[in-house]
């Protein structure tokens, strides 16, 4: 299918040709009929994306800071990597669409095959011929109502959003400073509620359309607006301002005191500055409002991705129902958005579009909408011509299929993945199509896809690579193993004992026969690999055979310095990351067992008392192992991101080493210090483990990283929150954990 992708070093927009997504659980696939550019925010998101890397990062101090700290701590090739590796993924610009429902995932059931629906989301509702949309993002479409006008709904929906913060009444004077599309809107809400509207916008022919729909007077400059008010409301200033200009500029701030009566409302939806004068807005009392979009559940993935509504009691008018409230106000005629449309481009010629709203061609605009033809390819998967690819590793003992192309995928495991001999690329799947598209594209695949049983199902592929989001690895690997693959899976395994259970009996199952008539040969069983790849890491490589000549037990003190993250952040959703502790800290005790020469059999966890910022992410873990070694981690969210992350210290029979963020150790030995250091990179040890998988397949040797480890890297994190809750020490129990989940009655 064809979708609009941005060029984020650049800024230039194209037409690329990418799978087409596919439905999804909670999702809903939409062919689309026609799409709206928001002239606002995606002229500025193409600015952006064209200027310099200096120009961005003054744009941006908060990720410039970010690339500063990533380069004291990783080395400044891994900081530059990291940047260009960001700008190199494309973007996927749109989020007003509309048309009809061709597929529903699972647990969607209000909208049947056929139905005409309006949808938005960043992200999800692009300029795409197919978009998959959670639902509570999708609104019926009447049949009394155009493809063209429902793909104004979410911007129609911004400014719903608006005048609701601003609380107008019946009767009141409301004044719209900035008539581009979300003013234009906003005004004739407004007018449609009753009340007198007066706007504000340099451009003459914005002007026009206001008043052509509705907007009694306006005027062209600040001063002007000034004198209409005063005479429009006898000198008592309007009772709710909407700024919708774009600017930043506090000009339009000191307007709006200027205009507002005593106690009046200041609703903010444009990108404006926020200076505001202090004076004007103490003396009359004024209360400012940020819209947030489009209304509640906006940024709440529980809300948007995962469909958990809110009880309409509580919270009268969500995102959701501002779209359907709007595409009311279009199917009544209290709205009308068909005089707006200036401009019509078939998406072959988006780019068109994108030079009209960027000023090159200087012609006046206001709504620029994409159409699309009914004749469409959605096939999930799109195969990459053979020149691009790279086939100096066919033939190789691994021939990878990819689940999953997010920015770890394509900053660090494919880079690590495509240096390694042996290793051939031949499918990856992602959830979006640009993503697919791209990261095939890039690392040479023979084809990108959007359904991951084009991977599973690929005779070629007989390794099956999981880097999706936590909540599918134990499934995907079950099924990879099922399939016959052999599998390497970032962490974690599992996100509880059911699912780790379910891989366990994947890996174990028994040789079967084929029961039409004789046996068959069976692949043999499938190894699996986890993404531990800190043991592999040259400097722990180092450290191990330093440590081969202690003849006793050891003490490790691991210090994780790892910083907070959002509170909203997918990782913390228990359902779909399952928290750092079973998400990361996975890492920290692979690589403690790896040294101890064994797994853990007992372990202690105590917590920091959480006022729910850290999401219990402060934690102290002491570890025992059978050989009588000890580990303590300590992981914390607390610290400060300039000291560095991580500092493993290990002590035994009287010598000393000290591995600092895997880029200096130190090793001490009869008061004798040796220090190795990486200065321009870390080497975490991902192209290692790789080249470790390759050989251990190629020779058909066992898994570089024994089984039982792999399971009590996961089982351990769990009994941490076992300890956490209890606030007792507790056994791991590996060997009776496998023995149940092996169980007969365990697998049916």
């Amino acid at each position: 299918m064809k979708q609009v992708v941005q060029d984020m070093r650049r800024g230039t927009v194209s037409v690329a040709q990418v799978p087409a997504p596919i439905a999804g659980p909670g999702r809903v696939l939409v062919q689309v009929r026609a799409s709206l550019v928001s002239p606002g925010t995606e002229r500025a998101a193409a600015e952006f994306a064209g200027r310099g890397l200096l120009a961005k990062a003054r744009s941006r101090p908060d990720l410039a800071r970010q690339v500063i700290d990533k380069a004291r701590r990783d080395g400044p090739a891994a900081a530059l990597d990291s940047v260009w590796a960001r700008l190199d993924r494309p973007a996927s610009p749109g989020y007003a669409a509309a048309g009809t429902v061709v597929d529903t995932g699972e647990g969607v059931e209000r909208f049947p095959l056929g139905q005409r629906v309006s949808c938005a989301g960043a992200s999800f509702a692009a300029h795409a011929e197919v978009v998959s949309v959670p639902q509570a993002l999708v609104t019926s479409l009447p049949d009394a109502v155009s493809f063209e006008a429902g793909s104004f709904a979410t911007l129609g929906a911004v400014a719903l959003h608006a005048l609701r913060l601003a609380d107008v009444r019946l009767g009141e004077t409301v004044a719209v400073i900035g008539l581009g599309l979300v003013g234009q809107l906003a005004a004739q809400l407004a007018r449609a509620s009753g009340c007198h509207v007066v706007g504000m916008d340099p451009d003459q022919a914005r002007r026009g359309f206001a008043e052509r729909m509705g907007v009694e007077s306006s005027a062209a400059s600040g001063p002007d607006l000034r004198s209409l008010v005063a005479q429009t409301t006898g000198g008592r200033g309007v009772d709710s301002v909407i700024v919708a200009a774009a600017t930043p500029s506090g000009e339009p701030m000191d307007l709006a005191g200027a205009i507002a009566r005593d106690r009046a409302h200041v609703v903010v939806v444009g990108d404006v500055g926020l200076q505001v004068p202090r004076r004007v807005y103490y003396e009359k009392e004024l209360t400012v409002r940020v819209s947030r979009s489009y209304g509640p559940g906006r940024y709440d993935p529980a809300y948007e991705e995962q469909g958990r509504d809110y009880p309409i009691g509580y919270v009268r008018w969500t995102e959701g129902r501002n779209l359907a409230a709007f595409v009311d106000l279009l199917r009544d005629g209290s709205v009308t958005v068909e005089p707006l449309i200036t401009h019509r481009f078939p998406i072959a010629r988006a780019s068109e579009a994108y030079d009209l709203i960027a000023g090159r061609p200087g012609e006046p605009f206001l709504g620029v909408l994409l159409e699309y033809p009914e004749a469409i390819d959605r096939s999930p998967r799109l195969t990459v011509r053979a020149e691009e690819t790279d086939a100096a590793s066919a033939g190789g003992p691994v021939r990878a299929g990819v689940l999953g192309a997010g920015s770890f995928a394509v900053g660090t495991l494919l880079p690590a993945m495509r240096r390694v001999v042996g290793v051939e690329l031949v499918g990856v799947c992602a959830e979006t199509g640009v993503s697919a598209a791209h990261a095939a594209r890039k690392f040479g695949f023979r084809y990108g896809a959007t359904d991951e049983r084009e991977i599973v199902n690929d005779p070629d592929v007989n390794t099956v690579v999981v880097v999706t989001r936590h909540h599918l690895h134990a499934r995907q690997v079950a099924a990879a193993v099922e399939a016959g693959k052999h599998v390497f899976c970032e962490k974690p395994l599992a996100l509880n004992e059911q699912e780790l259970a379910r891989v366990a009996r994947a890996i174990a199952r028994p040789e079967r026969r084929n029961g039409a008539g004789g046996s068959q040969s069976i692949p043999p069983r499938s190894m699996l690999m986890v993404g531990y790849n800190r043991r592999f890491a040259p400097m722990t490589l180092r450290l191990r055979e330093f440590l081969s000549d202690v003849r006793e037990p050891l003490v490790m003190r691991y210090r994780i310095n790892a910083g907070a993250l959002p509170p909203r952040h997918w990782v913390h959703d228990p359902t779909q990351g399952g928290g750092r502790i079973v998400g990361e800290v996975c890492h920290f005790i692979d690589l403690l067992q790896f040294l101890a020469g064994g797994p853990p059999v007992r372990l202690h966890a105590q917590a920091l008392p959480d006022d729910g910022r850290y999401r219990n992410d402060n934690v102290v873990i002491t570890l025992e192992f059978a050989g009588g070694s000890l580990g303590e981690i300590a992981y914390v969210a607390n610290g400060d991101g300039a000291l560095g992350k991580e500092r493993l210290e290990v002590f035994g029979g009287g010598d000393a080493a000290v591995l600092e963020d895997f880029r200096c150790l130190e090793l001490v030995r009869h008061g004798r210090k040796r220090v190795y250091r990486s200065r321009w990179r870390r080497d975490k040890g991902h192209r290692s483990q790789w080249e470790a998988f390759a050989r251990a397949l190629g020779q058909g040797g066992p898994s570089p990283t024994p089984w039982l480890d792999l399971v009590s890297a996961s089982l351990a994190t769990f009994r941490i929150h076992d300890s956490l809750r209890t606030g007792e020490p507790v056994s791991i129990g590996v060997e009776d954990f496998m023995a149940q989940a092996l169980a007969p009655e365990a697998s049916g």
